[in-house]
């Protein structure tokens, strides 16, 4: 005999209906046998359920090749060689992550312009990030406006960061995208909004940062923020992450560029600028990671490109 089963016989023994309160009540008052409820009552037992879990997170197959031939990866014959270029460039990173606190795992990438190179950066610095094996990798699209690495992923669809900004009753982890590359989650932008812009800056979210960084102490976070130059949208994230790096295209950006996307970043999160597009003969690591410092007092005029080789 079960326990509820039990226990429901030894009130109809005692002439107690588990569902007449008032009996219950005249048998503690007399000390007594309750007398039987003039009127049948309806005896309901209620056992709880389990909790029902939550829907599995959705999964998703990277391809590789289609990440290539978009110019997302680099040409297979100098894949060895950026993965070393890219462990110097995630080696600081990940050291600060994992001593700097909780900020610290927030690591924005950006860009002073359009085409600097920033979202191919953040592919290959989280793709290198997953090959350490104490730490998970969270890729987040927050250049909502023309959502790349959505689009690259073919992720455009899913709901992402916009949605968890406009409806605060979605968690914000349901909408995260496991991958089957070991380690790699993305989120994707969502669907874009007029007042995304108002959306990144308000205070939900730096709650969704909070609990996406809460969620898992040993998960990174990769941000691809909109360039800071061209969008109000990545200059209203930079008080939220621990880390900044700037991406600048070789030979490209105008140094006046550079110099106005750094004096945009407050020195103690900035890591150091990635130099895209650099020659990669002479074997001297210029595609690599460089301190930021390396810019002051440049003396090329503001309307020239900055020559950085």
């Amino acid at each position: 005999m079960s326990i509820i089963e039990s226990a429901l016989e030894k009130l109809r023994r005692a002439g107690v209906s588990p569902g007449d309160p008032e009996a219950l009540a005249r048998r503690h008052a007399t000390g007594g046998p309750a007398a039987a409820p003039t009127a049948p009552v309806a005896v309901a037992v209620v056992v709880a359920s389990p909790p029902t879990p939550s829907a599995p997170q959705k999964r998703i197959a990277v391809n590789l090749t289609a990440l290539r031939s978009a110019g997302y990866l680099p040409d297979e014959k100098l894949d060895r060689r950026f993965m070393e270029h890219y462990r110097r460039i995630k080696r600081p990173l990940v050291a600060q992550a994992l001593t700097g606190g909780a900020d610290a795992r927030l690591i924005l990438v950006s860009s002073a312009l359009p085409g600097d190179g920033k979202t191919f950066t953040s592919i290959n610095l989280a793709l290198s990030m997953t090959r350490e094996r104490d730490v998970s990798v969270l890729l987040i699209d927050a250049d909502v406006a023309r959502a790349r690495i959505s689009e690259v992923f073919g992720i455009r669809e899913e709901r992402g960061l916009i949605g968890a900004l406009t409806d605060e009753t979605v968690d914000v982890e349901s909408l995260v995208l496991r991958t089957d590359i070991p380690g790699l989650e993305i989120l994707p932008a969502g669907r874009a909004a007029e007042d995304a812009t108002e959306r990144l800056a308000s205070s939900r979210m730096r709650e969704v940062f909070a609990k996406l960084n809460a969620h898992n102490p040993r998960r990174l976070v990769v941000i691809d923020s909109a360039p800071l130059l061209a969008a109000s949208e990545g200059r209203v994230l930079l008080s939220i992450p621990g880390q900044v790096v700037l991406v600048v295209r070789a030979g490209v950006t105008p140094q006046r560029a550079v110099m106005d996307s750094v004096a945009l970043v407050d020195k103690n999160k900035l890591r150091g600028l990635v130099l895209n597009q650099a020659p990669l003969g002479s074997g001297d690591g210029k595609y690599g990671y460089l301190g930021y410092s390396s810019y002051a007092g440049y003396g090329a005029r503001d309307d020239d490109p900055a020559r950085i080789d």
